[in-house]
């Protein structure tokens, strides 16, 4: 069954890659517009439910265990799934609601009207020998530029670099570990891309399960990363009491950046 299943996602990313729509519920004369909402809903981890853009885009389900351990199942509804790698926090996909379409190699998409590129980037800090690569993903979303690195661990090439261009949004593993970004490598990375908005990810909440949070897997809490940030020019911070945050393309900051730390409602 699992076989199958993976066969079903690769035969999906191949007819997209090649700039054919797929069907599953989704609608191909889906219109974006540059005054429409983003709305952005943190579900644990490095999950996320992105709505208001024609799709339901849905990063990265996961699997309750471990530093997740506190959260709740991310079984929402979404038309579009991506994943950034197939490890059980970033890829447990299995049981959604509906039929959605699910991405998991890298390569460049179209989805009714949204483009989607996903770019290679290694799961550690040794060229991905050992947890293998992962899968940042970019779109434009009502005139939104998106770029969810996952867990990315690795520094970012000169050749990513240039496929991923500056986003106005950027989703980045802070919390370290053998397989994300620390506060200080996630630093570098924003200091490379020059985002405007900033969504912190990956990061140790009260979700973690101190059993098996530990040693080498153990995460930091993002209140380090914050620290690491705090004497960056013309970077503030926005403590968000929600777990969900929405905005247009005029609400971008002209100068600097904002960094956006939305709140889990366990």
């Amino acid at each position: 069954m699992k076989r199958r299943k993976l066969m079903r996602y690769a035969g999906a990313g191949l007819l997209t890659t090649l700039g054919m729509g797929f069907g599953g519920g989704l609608n191909s004369s889906v219109a974006q517009t540059t005054g429409s909402n983003v709305s952005i809903q943190w579900l644990g981890h490095t999950c996320f439910l992105f709505t208001g853009g024609g799709l339901r885009i849905l990063v990265n389900p996961f699997r309750p265990l471990g530093c997740t351990a506190g959260y709740r199942p991310p079984q929402v509804g979404a038309d579009l799934v991506l994943i950034s790698s197939q490890l059980l926090d970033e890829g447990a996909a299995t049981g959604l609601p509906g039929n959605p379409q699910i991405l998991f190699q890298p390569g460049d998409y179209r989805v009714s009207d949204i483009q989607l590129k996903g770019i290679s980037m290694p799961h550690d800090r040794v060229g991905g020998a050992r947890f293998g690569n992962n899968v940042a993903w970019q779109w434009i979303y009502n005139g939104v530029k998106v770029l969810h690195l996952g867990g990315a661990a690795a520094p970012i090439e000169l050749e990513q670099k240039i496929l991923m261009g500056r986003p106005d949004l950027l989703l980045v593993p802070v919390g370290g570990g053998v397989k994300a970004y620390n506060a200080e490598e996630a630093k570098k990375a924003i200091a490379n891309l020059n985002p405007k908005i900033i969504i912190p990810t990956h990061f140790r909440t009260k979700a973690a399960d101190e059993a098996t949070c530990q040693d080498e897997f153990s995460i930091e809490p993002v209140d380090n990363f914050l620290d690491k940030m705090a004497g960056v020019e013309n970077v503030r911070v926005d403590r968000v009491n929600s777990d969900k945050i929405s905005f247009k393309s005029a609400d971008l900051p002209q100068n600097g950046a904002i960094i956006k730390v939305l709140s889990y409602k366990f």
